[in-house]
């Protein structure tokens, strides 16, 4: 029999797959196909992640209120059916309202699962976090890479490539439903005393008023400012240089697959040695990486960027989840879990939204570059919290 801890990552690897071939490279493609500039695309992309600010910390709570596999199996629902809207718009401001409803399944899946990882494993939480990020990457990483395969074979701007391609992604988004509602129910022994809930506000103020979960969530925001950035406006600067739908969809996925694979070991080194350094550390090498990304001009050095950006988003995200987990309360994962996913979809929103002002009226390097100052930033503060936390 299937432990639940594999079937989840099962599952998020066909959730995480829907959600990313939904996106990668298909919606700037998808959105300039129907006429959108660049500021469209940047705006559209951010519309998801802006969902995600406004839902998945009251997921959390409510997972942490009402279950887990409720919150689950609502997600699964909106997984299965969103891909299937795609086929029926006709207008940027269509896909506008496709891509809110979309962001509902991550909004609430991301927490969510992560809260019951962390419930399941307290010793080994950052190397189980790991597995299950690994899990949802490898989702990620194929996605683009068949995306961009779909594309190429059927032609970027045909529409019945893009039809392909969101009923491939709805068949994948129905498998994560199905597996959903096969997850064994997590219920606590008998013996167990049954705690009362903590109310939500006091919950959100003891959240807001932890200095070091804040500022670890601030980097988080701060890695997918980047990665908002990366994802959205790689694939415009790829067809600026005559890169093929599938070279940009490699370059896509070769930064998953880095992630991938070092995360599990990075988030078992992060159990054994300690996780502020790791953050840190990480934050700085991504803010090098958008800097390179900037005045990268082939498939070569794209490709190459993409790896050693993968390589530092691994090593920040491999370790801040799991401190903000050790960070939190006893009972409340879900809230952690829950508010990290709002502050990081913040991030995530205003990355493709700001990138995508710059890069209309001030181009693609500039918009790459204020990713690397945005990490400066964050980084110096959590360097700074936690050095005078230790003094």
């Amino acid at each position: 029999m299937v432990s639940a801890f594999k079937l989840l990552c099962g599952i998020g690897l066909l959730a995480v797959f829907s959600s990313t071939i939904s996106k990668s490279p298909a919606l700037p493609l998808l959105v300039d196909h129907l006429g959108g500039n660049q500021q469209a695309i940047g705006a559209v992309a951010a519309i998801s992640a802006f969902t995600g600010i406004l839902f998945s910390f009251p997921a959390g709570i409510l997972s942490d209120r009402i279950g887990r596999h409720r919150m689950l199996l609502f997600s699964g629902v909106v997984f299965a059916s969103a891909p299937f809207f795609y086929l029926m718009a006709s207008g940027i401001w269509q896909i506008g309202v496709i891509r809110f409803y979309h962001g509902l399944a991550t909004a609430i899946f991301g927490p969510v699962a992560m809260a019951l990882v962390a419930d399941l494993h307290q010793k080994s939480r950052g190397e189980k976090l790991g597995w299950f990020s690994t899990a949802t990457l490898l989702g990620r990483f194929s996605a683009p890479a068949t995306g961009g395969a779909i594309l190429a074979f059927y032609g970027a701007g045909n529409q019945y490539a893009f039809t392909v391609l969101y009923i491939v992604c709805g068949l994948a988004g129905l498998g994560a439903m199905v597996g959903i509602f096969l997850l064994p129910k997590q219920e606590k022994p008998k013996t167990q005393p049954i705690k009362p809930a903590i109310p939500w506000k006091s919950n959100l103020a003891d959240m807001l008023t932890n200095r070091g979960i804040m500022l670890t969530c601030l980097i988080e925001a701060a890695i997918l400012f980047c990665y908002g950035i990366f994802e959205t406006f790689l694939p415009i600067r790829g067809l600026n240089i005559d890169l093929s739908p599938l070279q940009i969809g490699i370059c896509l996925s070769s930064q998953i697959i880095t992630i991938a694979i070092s995360k599990p070991v990075l988030g078992r080194f992060s159990d054994q040695h300690g996780r502020p350094p790791q953050i840190s550390s990480g934050a700085f090498m991504a803010s090098g990486c958008m800097i390179i990304l900037a005045f990268a001009n082939s498939f070569p050095s794209l490709l190459a960027v993409s790896i050693l950006l993968g390589l530092a988003i691994s090593v920040v995200t491999s370790s801040s989840a799991a401190h903000i987990a050790d960070l939190s309360k006893h009972g409340s994962h879900g809230s952690a879990m829950g508010i990290l996913g709002s502050i990081m979809d913040i991030g995530h929103t205003t990355g493709p939204l700001l990138g995508g002002i710059l890069a209309l009226y001030y181009g693609l390097t500039i918009s790459f570059i204020s990713g690397a100052v945005v990490l400066m930033i964050s980084g110096g503060c959590f360097i700074s919290f936690n050095q005078r936390k230790q003094a």
